[in-house]
């Protein structure tokens, strides 16, 4: 059970967040995912944001206190709900330190081509507003997003038919669209580009683990025998 203390710490974390996310919102959808100057990154960074605009949804990750012993991790979904986008759920868990920079492929740390880390999600907050069934989640559209680790060869990924940019710590979060099953939503392909144009590595919509690791696994299991 929280303490008084955690209980008024974490309703103040509440206020301040939102008060930034709204901002840190509207860059995101105008293409701005880098730490905005009036923001302390010793307070809080800015990891990554990531929008679909044709879908009318976006996710943005950041980090309360990063690298102090009651770091935190914040991600919140939006959506554009009519002509105003909005956050219709956030999620959040101790911890947050990230590095400053991307590893290559193999390295302590950087398994695999792409690595998949937590995830939200929830049924379409738009959805049930068009459709009026706000608490219905056996059909209708989920919103859902995912936190990843890249490697430095990749230049790019793709998410389905779209395009995503990699940040230069290689942390980033990508938000994904899909109809809903009843249990949640399915992830579309994530493949890893390189500068090249060639196809590195990829997920699955039901993979836990990318095909390059999957590969490394496979050939020590043949060396071995």
């Amino acid at each position: 059970m929280s303490t008084r203390a955690e209980l008024r710490r974490m309703r103040r974390i509440d206020r301040w967040l939102e008060i930034i996310l709204p901002r840190l919102v509207r860059r995101v959808v105008n293409g701005e995912a880098s730490q905005p100057g009036w923001l302390p990154r010793r307070w809080v960074t800015l990891v990554s944001g990531d929008v679909d605009l044709v879908a009318g949804v976006g996710a943005v990750w950041l980090v309360w206190r990063p690298g102090s012993a009651r770091a935190e991790t914040h991600t919140a979904l939006i959506e554009r709900c009519g002509e105003k986008w909005r956050c219709t759920g956030r999620g959040s868990a101790s911890g947050g330190d990230l590095p400053a920079e991307r590893l290559a492929v193999g390295q302590p740390g950087q398994v695999g081509m792409i690595e998949l880390g937590g995830g939200a999600g929830c049924l379409s907050y738009a959805y049930r507003l068009r459709h009026r069934h706000p608490d219905f989640i056996g059909m209708g559209s989920w919103v859902g997003s995912s936190e990843l680790r890249v490697a430095a060869e990749v230049d790019h990924l793709l998410l389905g038919d779209r395009r995503v940019e990699v940040t230069g710590h290689g942390w980033l979060i990508v938000v994904w669209k899909s109809p809903s099953t009843g249990h949640g939503g399915i992830r579309p392909l994530l493949v890893a580009v390189g500068g090249d144009g060639s196809e590195l590595s990829r997920i699955g919509p039901h993979d836990s683990m990318d095909s390059y690791t999957w590969a490394e696994l496979s050939g020590q299991v043949e060396w071995k025998l």
